[in-house]
């Protein structure tokens, strides 16, 4: 009998690796909220949190790894004292329970890179969601699992206690590299789950000359692979789901000396607006063993509102890659061809596409742009920046130029060719200018992977100096140039200006550890 008396844990009944109509069954019997959609998903509810809670993630100080960390807002430190009393809380949490599931499964495609990964949970949805996650042992290999490298201990539905030194609120996410084990306590958004696996494999790849990176991938017939950089809500998930390629990924890749291989077993979409006529590769993955998390639906007939977000705006989708037609099993894929790093400008200011220089890759990647809309909070009436570095700094643990040096020595070594496309507004900022169509995102992606964009003509952007194609297939030449889609070209100046400051200012903490060519990429003002 499996039991996990190793960690103090006395329970008897624990499901381990249960199929998913199992986990369907008890969701339904103990999770009261949960339903069935009329896709055959399996619709749950987080309960308070929606979203991660990175002001309440902790990483365990510790003299072995503390000149490794970029310890700041980002990698808050707390001590092993305290780490040892919120996983007292979470044991004695799970102790108390009738009934627990544990997942083992893996993280990493590549078998000489992957680590062994235990979820010990209390929520069938749990389960299930990290089953979809992770890649999913077979059968022998499970029965031959032995010892994970890492464990998480999830009892979200207790809460941490705020009188324990360090501790913000009620929630605690707290990483320990040294006794490789986290713990969750306070929120039960199954995504702390899998960022936590992301946050480990992006300490342990780096020291191994290894990069992790927060990006989908897929690939073409012809073995070229193309990366996708992108905070959400740029269409990272969306452009990589390609009918015409195969899908590596959605989100977390590493790059080794041979190739590039997705750390995960599955796919975490954004169900916001949801169609099948805009995104068919991930609305026909929405069936038996995907869960659907915090949407809202028909009572009577069970059919999603995927445009509700009265829940929240970050209605999710989980599912095993397979459910992509065309996923690439195993996810693995040779050197990227293509590094495409996406951004939503909400000020309407950055073209379409941009062929960037290795000097700009490194500058724009380590400043990871994107920018929110007006109206999305109160008093915000104009667009607001971004910035986050290397596309994902919430995970990252060692400094972002670490990160982008492994990046610049693998393009170099593999002759990778870099692009900034810009998913945001076009004919002027959010509220007076047009989000750019996706059928016009989606042709210069195909320009990029069928090779239309390496040899047409370009000018020069006086503001961000990167190279501007005036042409591409199926596109309107007038779009591609942004400043002539604004009536007011004065405006477009200024708010050009504007934006080149908030590089600038976001990048200067950046500068000590860039080497010159970096920083000569910085934008410069108009006079």
């Amino acid at each position: 009998m499996f039991n996990l008396t190793q960690y103090g844990i006395e329970v008897d009944n624990i499901i381990r690796n249960a199929a998913p109509a199992k986990l369907y069954q008890h969701a339904l019997a103990y999770e009261p909220e949960a339903a069935i959609a009329d896709s055959g998903a399996l619709m749950v509810r987080s309960g308070e949190k929606t979203g991660r809670s990175p002001k309440d993630k902790r990483i365990v100080w510790h003299e072995d790894s503390a000149d490794d960390i970029w310890w700041g807002n980002i990698n808050i430190a707390v001590d092993d004292h305290t780490f040892a009393i919120n996983r007292e809380r979470a044991l004695d949490y799970l102790n108390t329970l009738e009934r627990l599931y544990v997942v083992d499964g893996f993280a990493g495609w590549d078998e000489e890179e992957r680590m062994k990964v235990r979820i010990v949970c209390t929520r069938p949805y749990h389960a299930l969601f990290m089953h979809n996650m992770l890649i999913r042992p077979t059968d022998a290999q499970l029965a031959n699992f032995g010892d994970p490298d890492f464990v998480i201990f999830n009892g979200g539905q207790f809460p941490a206690n705020r009188h324990t030194t360090g501790m913000t609120s009620k929630t605690s996410v707290d990483i320990s590299f040294e006794d490789a084990e986290a713990v969750i306590l306070g929120t039960e958004y199954a995504g702390e789950m899998k960022k936590g696996v992301f946050t480990v494999m992006n300490y342990l790849m780096p020291k191994k000359g290894v990069l992790s990176m927060h990006c989908s991938a897929n690939e073409g017939d012809a073995g070229d692979v193309s990366l996708f950089f992108g905070l959400s809500g740029t269409g990272k998930t969306t452009l990589s789901a390609d009918p015409e390629r195969q899908l590596i990924g959605d989100d977390e890749h590493c790059w080794t000396d041979r190739g590039v291989f997705n750390i995960e077993g599955g796919c975490y979409a954004k169900a916001i607006d949801l169609s099948a006529e805009n995104e068919p590769e991930i609305y026909n993955a929405i069936r038996f063993g995907t869960v659907l998390e915090n949407v809202v639906y028909d009572t009577h007939t069970h059919g999603v509102d995927f445009s509700d977000t009265s829940l929240t705006q970050n209605t999710r989708a989980a599912y095993p890659i397979e459910f992509i037609d065309n996923a690439k099993i195993p996810c693995v894929g040779g050197h990227p061809s293509n590094v495409i790093l996406l951004t939503a400008d909400a000020f309407g200011v950055l073209p379409p596409v941009s062929k960037l220089t290795p000097e700009q890759a490194m500058y724009h990647f380590i400043s990871g742009y994107t920018a929110k809309v007006a109206g999305t909070e109160m008093g915000v009436t104009e667009p607001q920046a971004t910035f986050s570095a290397c596309f994902g700094a919430a995970f990252m643990v060692w400094h972002p130029s670490k990160y982008a040096e492994l990046l610049a020595e693998k393009m170099e070594a593999h002759g990778a060719t870099a692009w900034l496309v810009n998913t945001g507004w076009t004919g002027g900022a959010y509220g007076t200018g047009s989000r750019i169509k996706l059928k016009y995102t989606r042709a210069i992606i195909d320009a990029i992977h069928d090779g239309s964009l390496d040899s047409v003509e370009t000018v020069t952007d006086p503001i961000f100096g990167f190279a501007v194609p005036t042409s591409c297939p199926n596109v309107p030449s007038e779009l591609l140039i942004p400043k002539n889609t604004w009536a007011d070209k004065a405006a477009y100046d200024a708010q050009a200006n504007k934006l080149a400051q908030l590089f600038n200012k976001n990048f200067a903490p950046y500068t000590a550890g860039s080497n010159d060519a970096i920083i000569a990429a910085s934008p410069r003002e108009l006079a």
